[in-house]
Parts: C-alpha cells; sequence; structure tokens
C-alpha cells in the first residue's frame, strides 16, 4: 500500500495563504495543448494546461466543504484515495457487478494504476514549493478520481472519451483548463475528419451529465465501490452518453478506429494529420 503523504491527525491548517495565486495565461495553455496534441500521454501537459488557466473558485470550495463535519469526516475515512484504488485485491473482494470490480477491469485492461497518475504529477511539480494544509487534500481528490469517471460514464480513453470526461469535470470543477482542452480537442478531431459524427455535441453532453452528478470529489468514494455499478450511476444521476456512442459508430462506418485519432492508421479523409496538429 502506497505511502499517506500526510496524517489527517495533524494539526493543519485549512488552507496555507502562502500558497502563490495563479495567474490566467491563455496564450501559454495554447502552446501547451499544441504539445499535447502531439501526444495525448503527455500528462505533463495537461498539468501545464491547468496551472495556465486556473479555477478562481477552487479555494473557496475547498475552504466551504472542510469547515464542515462532512469535509472532515471524509477526510479521516479517506485520506489517500490511491492507496484505496490501486488495492485491487482487496476491491475484488466486492460482489461481483459492483463499481469496485469494473474499476479494477478498466485499471488493468488499460495497464493503469491510481499512483502512476500521482507520480506524473509528482514529476511535474518537483521543483515547486510543496505545503502541507487540508487543501492538498481536496485538490489531490480532483486527480486521483479521473479514472474513476472514465468507468462511471462509459468515455473511454480514446480522444474524445479524454475530451468528454473533462468536460464533465468542467461541471463538477470549474477549471477553465477542463473546457479548453475538452472542446479544442473536439475541434481538432473535426478538423482531422471532416464527418457528421457528433463530437462537439458529444463534448457538450459531458458537460451537462457532470452538471447532474453530486461533486465527485465530495462524495464517500468506499461507500460507493462495493456498490452494483448500475446503483451507482443512478445515485449520481449518470445516464448513458448517446452522442459520445454516436460518434464512435459513425467513424466505425468510415473505417476509423476512435482510439488512433492521430492518425497511424488514418484513411484519406479530411485534413492531414501534420497540418492538424
Amino acid at each position: 500500500m502506497n505511502a499517506i503523504p500526510f496524517s489527517v491527525t495533524e494539526d493543519l491548517p485549512i488552507y496555507d495563504e502562502r500558497r502563490p495565486v495563479l495567474r490566467t495565461r491563455p496564450l501559454k495553455a495554447f502552446h501547451h495543448f499544441r504539445e499535447l496534441l502531439k501526444d495525448k500521454e503527455r500528462t505533463d501537459e495537461v498539468f501545464k494546461i491547468f496551472e495556465a488557466l486556473p479555477w478562481r473558485g477552487f479555494v473557496p470550495a475547498a475552504k466551504k466543504f472542510l469547515s464542515t463535519d462532512r469535509g472532515q469526516a471524509l477526510r479521516a475515512r479517506e485520506p489517500y484515495l490511491p492507496a484505496i484504488l490501486d488495492d485491487h485485491a482487496a476491491l475484488r473482494r466486492t460482489p461481483a457487478g459492483s463499481l469496485a470490480h469494473a474499476y479494477c477491469d478498466f485499471m488493468e485492461r488499460e495497464g493503469l494504476s491510481a499512483q502512476g497518475l500521482v507520480d506524473e504529477f509528482d514529476k511535474f511539480a518537483h521543483d515547486k514549493p510543496k505545503f502541507k494544509d487540508q487543501f492538498l487534500w481536496y485538490m489531490n481528490r480532483g486527480r486521483d478520481v479521473h479514472d474513476l469517471l472514465h468507468v462511471l460514464t462509459g468515455y473511454g480513453r480514446d480522444g474524445l472519451g479524454e475530451a468528454c470526461v473533462l468536460a464533465f469535470t468542467y461541471s463538477q470543477q470549474p477549471s477553465p483548463a477542463h473546457l479548453f482542452i475538452g472542446y479544442m480537442a473536439g475541434l481538432n478531431m473535426k478538423k482531422i475528419v471532416k464527418c457528421d459524427a457528433p463530437v462537439l455535441s458529444a463534448v457538450r453532453e459531458g458537460q451537462k451529465l457532470g452538471k447532474a452528478c453530486p461533486r465527485l470529489i465530495e462524495t464517500s468514494i468506499t461507500e460507493l465501490l462495493p456498490l452494483p455499478i448500475e446503483e451507482v450511476r443512478r445515485r449520481l444521476n449518470i445516464t448513458p452518453a448517446r452522442h459520445y456512442l454516436r460518434a464512435h459508430q459513425v467513424w466505425r462506418g468510415m473505417g476509423i478506429d476512435p482510439y488512433d485519432m492521430l492518425g497511424k492508421n488514418l484513411p484519406a479523409v479530411g485534413v492531414d494529420v501534420a497540418q492538424a496538429a
């Protein structure tokens, strides 16, 4: 099990006021998006975009939640989500058909781990000032529930699926970076393949689905994991993503693999991939 980066028994401030206030830098965000287009696995470029387009309401939301008994109870119960999510042996002991089983299936199929995303973030932030406060716990949960959202929504790790998850997350944690990446990625896909696949409608649908769902970072994940996945979706008001599935259907009908939108095996349709990037 991975070590918890801080103890919930420590007398930590809710927010360390020495934390720097991030400036909005759209040109920097656009530069890093162009780099991300070259390789969607470049997680560091995603972090840089979020740094350039910060959510101004992040600190007030964290302070509000952490000032409640419910917030403090959740922090004590789930001090470090990656340790919980990466214990597949424990998760597999839940009933078949549970969210936990679906999550393990997804992560094992994709070769992912919750700690892996933490490690990518740590590489990005290795030279940045470190702060020990309760806000760190709240902020980390926004990162650590990302792959759970893929499982709950049914969005895959293809380019459109990632864009839709980000749009979903925007309605939960309204950082401009979520929408910027989501819609810019959608526009890039429409540029690469000119067809009637409802790409932007799929992204917009993700945004609407996220608005209907309670804020996941403020929800007990350990309570949800043992439950049947369809029951969890009902509790969270998550309904099927129809435009996303329709876009896949259109692309596959054209002989295009939705998981290969960067063009390694792209038919000669639309614009040249190198030009699109």
